[in-house]
């Protein structure tokens, strides 16, 4: 199981997320963002890259997708809030955005 991040670790990793659009969720230690594509195939293909990549991490986001938006929740369940994973997705996800 991944431990949440320490005070140290979120100054350090959530500075630079927020800087790029993602924003925290303060009542479930949780990062959010709204991603934007040409259309629904872009948007389709860029959620399979994704899922592609959360597969091999072991980790796997709260999204939904309509048309060419979507949202995307990430936490950590099992430690109760933000860890490694969730900085690493949300890079992983804005790298390929």
């Amino acid at each position: 199981m991944a431990d949440k991040l320490t005070d140290t670790e979120r100054a350090a990793e959530l500075a630079p997320l927020l800087a790029t659009g993602w924003a925290h969720e303060p009542e479930r230690d949780a990062l959010t963002k709204t991603f934007q594509f040409k259309n629904f195939t872009a948007a389709f293909g860029w959620m399979t890259q994704i899922a592609i990549i959360a597969e091999k991490i072991d980790h796997h986001p709260e999204w939904s997708n309509v048309y060419r938006t979507v949202e995307v929740l990430l936490t950590t369940h099992d430690a109760g809030g933000l860890t490694a994973l969730d900085v690493k997705l949300a890079q992983a996800m804005d790298a390929a955005a």
